[in-house]
């Protein structure tokens, strides 16, 4: 069996999942994600760290097939949707999240990013004045109504093409959102945008399941060979490089509030 253009290095049929149709793994997520889920539509990817992710957990317990359904980031954390496996979607792992959803142990450690119109006079000094923006339902929302406290309301946005679209733009200043997600899109702007800063705030991205799962457990078991055995070390050497343009850890860090 294959899955894309993934490189699968498990054993398969080790592992055994319960999924809600036969011999397939039904992913919702917010697609494509540079790096994470590429591809222009949802039926083109075939490529990235959270679709090889995801295709390796499917290989590795017998399944033949990944099913992969686009829903908004907001529709996805707001836990009432049903009928799916699990989510690789970037999503970062919160005590909010934990009382709605099944989280496995984290798979990629990510901090909160700056994304700002090149050139533009935004710093660490100074955002709290800009004018801002946040993608609806994300922790970079909780987080800067809760700890950076702009001086006024942040513009929301349903996802990250519409934020950067706005900064790009220049109806907002700065776009904040996981320094993953900001430097591929820094990437695809040809230019327009980067990021200028980040502040670390000791988020891990987990892969999301309903409350309850029976697959829990085994989930957290292959996520644990694969960072065992460098499949964890070869996706980010092989998809998140190439998409960011750049090592996460060169962005200036900018002071906590």
């Amino acid at each position: 069996m294959s899955f894309g253009e993934c490189q699968l290095t498990g054993t398969p049929g080790k592992y055994h999942l319960q999924t809600v149709a036969p011999g397939v793994l039904t992913i919702k997520a917010d697609l494509p994600s540079a790096g994470w889920w590429n591809g222009d539509t949802v039926t083109s990817i075939k490529s990235g760290y959270e679709y090889c992710l995801a295709a390796e957990i499917a290989y590795r317990s017998g399944l033949t097939s990944l099913d992969l359904q686009n829903v908004s980031f907001d529709q996805l954390v707001s836990g009432k949707l049903t009928g799916f496996d699990m989510s690789l979607d970037e999503i970062s792992i919160t005590p909010a999240r934990q009382q709605v959803f099944d989280f496995s142990d984290p798979y990629y450690n990510s901090y909160i990013g700056v994304l700002a119109k090149a050139g533009a006079n935004v710093t660490a000094a100074n955002l709290t004045g800009l004018r801002l923006g946040v993608k609806q339902g994300t922790a970079a929302q909780q987080w800067v109504q809760d700890t950076l406290k702009p001086s006024q309301e942040p513009s929301v946005y349903p996802g990250d093409s519409e934020a950067l679209a706005a900064v790009a733009a220049g109806r907002i200043d700065a776009y904040l959102q996981d320094v993953a997600i900001e430097l591929g899109q820094a990437k695809q702007s040809g230019g327009q945008v980067a990021v200028v800063g980040q502040y670390k705030t000791d988020q891990a991205y987990g892969i999301l399941m309903p409350k309850g799962s029976p697959n829990l457990a085994t989930v957290n078991q292959i996520l644990a060979d694969c960072k065992a055995d460098g499949t964890l070390d070869q996706l980010t050497k092989t998809y998140l490089g190439p998409a960011f343009g750049g090592d996460p850890s060169s962005v200036p860090v900018w002071p906590l509030p």
